[in-house]
């Protein structure tokens, strides 16, 4: 009878924790992945003003021959 007691306190604890760091993996996540996109918009960003760069640079060769 005590083990059965015992293992379904550890189980029960054992779950306790799973969710606890569950929900702060799942939010980091979250952050993480919040994250990446911005990452991505600002990188096509830059390359899009990486891109006007090149053609002004074109655009003022051009005016110079």
């Amino acid at each position: 009878m005590k083990v059965l007691d015992l293992t379904e306190k550890l189980e029960e604890r054992l779950y306790q924790m799973y969710s606890h760091h569950n929900k702060i993996i799942q939010g980091r996540l979250q952050a993480f992945t919040q994250k990446m996109a911005k990452i991505s918009h600002l990188e096509m960003v830059l390359k899009q003003a990486f891109q006007t760069v090149e053609t002004v640079e074109t655009v003022y060769k051009d005016l110079c021959v």
